[in-house]
């Protein structure tokens, strides 16, 4: 593959554990806001054209979104695919898509991808524009970029200089302060049968955000999540909590669950890294939620470059499809609901380090420049075979200024089966919410079955 090099030269305190490390200097910073968006894009477009310049993200309502609803109406529906890539023509385009995705096209004649013209369309608040501009030359990676430090609310390495600060890029991304939304989590099996495996409640946080003069410090809780099942009937009444912190080797994860059989909160210390996710069927771990999630210290991280990718983008569709059944198709997921176009994103390589455990030896992110999303990955076992791979649907909440990825799947490539989570077009889309009170971030918050 063919990487447009934009990665600076990576400082050697960065591989020394417990060593604090500024990103950038001024000079360096003084592209944000020229050459480069206040959080890191490339202004420009490309040498085809196929990708435009950057003039700001989509902002603006299209005819037919009523103020104040959570359904979004796609602002590009008239647009045809401009080319469909399967298994026939996709060794053409195998440079410039996943290897999950060369392979499902070469896998499944009824799988295609289909390319539409590109819409730079994110876009996220001034505030978090200019604290980005601020953190670039402000903010710290510790613990070998492990854990950060003095992060103002915004994108923490604008001009990342290591694998480690592009995904803390990913891990702190702007998509509001409070999400609440009611979803679905679908399992396909390799016998193309769909069933359900949770319906639930999520209130999701990013605690940084509601205060954004304030800086982070290593100890503060980023992002913190509570899920309330209310199917099928064996998970109804079931809650989970978790909370991260900017320096997970002093805070690891904190997790409490709550089942109503035992009628009590307990402390659920496996919600982490490479532990089966049973909301997937074991097609996912609890690290793969969102494509990634959690801490990144069983990996050696290795920022590899740009690449112009074809991607999932503009996922109105199947974002806020209303059937379920629709989406689920047997082998992949309906390619009539899936919007691709061609994006530049960065691509970041996790190595398992020496003596760690977990059941991803390899593993490939594709983050988009312009929101930090993650919008593909690929996972390969200890034998470096691709094992699983995963996608997040992008579209831009125009009336909140929020790039939101909610929905997000993963393939088992070995197991032959997929699910698809955060299905939330049957419940009315996407909430953005005030931020919830200490009491209702509290482990005790679950046993009272939370908030309605």
């Amino acid at each position: 593959m063919k990487f447009v090099h934009t990665v600076l030269s990576v400082s050697l305190a960065l591989a020394m554990a417990g060593q604090a490390h500024a990103a950038v200097s001024a000079t360096e910073a003084a592209q944000l806001g020229t050459s480069l968006t206040a959080i890191g894009a490339q202004v420009a477009g490309n040498a085809d054209g196929s990708i435009p310049a950057y003039s700001g993200g989509l902002s603006q309502a299209p005819a037919g979104f009523k103020s104040g609803d959570s359904v979004r109406p796609d602002p590009f529906a008239s647009e045809k695919p401009l080319v469909v890539i399967d298994g026939k023509n996709v060794d053409q385009y195998k440079d410039q898509l996943s290897a999950t995705t060369v392979e499902l096209a070469k896998r499944f004649p009824s799988f295609r991808v289909e390319l539409y013209p590109t819409h730079r369309t994110a876009a996220v608040p001034q505030a978090v524009q200019d604290n980005s501009v601020k953190n670039a030359t402000g903010a710290k990676s510790l613990e070998g970029g492990l854990a950060i430090d003095n992060v103002l609310p915004g994108v923490p390495f604008p001009i990342p200089q290591s694998g480690a600060e592009a995904m803390w890029n990913f891990l702190l991304r702007y998509q509001g302060v409070t999400i609440n939304s009611k979803y679905d989590s679908w399992n396909v099996d390799s016998a193309g049968v769909a069933s359900l495996a949770t319906t639930g409640q999520a209130f999701i946080s990013y605690p940084i955000y509601e205060d954004m003069a304030k800086p982070i410090n290593a100890n503060a809780t980023y992002y913190q999540m509570k899920l309330y099942y209310t199917a099928p009937a064996r998970r109804a009444g079931e809650a989970i909590m978790l909370q991260d912190a900017a320096n997970p080797l002093q805070q690891p994860r904190r997790a409490w669950q709550y089942l109503p059989g035992v009628r009590r909160v307990k402390l659920a210390p496996n919600l982490a890294y490479d532990t089966p996710n049973p909301g997937t069927a074991g097609a996912g771990t609890y690290d793969d939620v969102f494509v990634f999630n959690g801490a990144l210290d069983r990996f050696d991280w290795k920022l590899v470059g740009k690449q112009e990718m074809i991607v999932p983008y503009n996922t109105y569709r199947l974002t806020y499809a209303p059937d379920a059944k629709a989406i689920t198709t047997p082998n992949h997921l309906a390619p009539e609901l899936v919007r691709w176009e061609k994006h530049r994103v960065w691509v970041v390589e996790g190595t398992l380090k020496s003596g760690a455990r977990h059941v991803y030896a390899k593993r490939r992110f594709y983050l988009d420049e312009d929101s930090w999303v993650a919008l593909a990955s690929d996972q390969y076992d200890a034998r470096g075979q691709l094992y699983r791979g995963s996608f997040a649907f992008l579209s831009q909440s125009y009336d909140k200024t929020v790039p939101d990825s909610t929905p997000f799947m993963i393939y088992d490539l070995v197991g032959g089966s997929y699910n698809i989570n955060g299905v939330v077009g049957p419940y009315g889309g996407i909430h953005y919410i005030d931020a919830l009170s200490k009491a209702q971030w509290s482990p005790e918050s679950l046993a009272g079955a939370g908030i309605r």
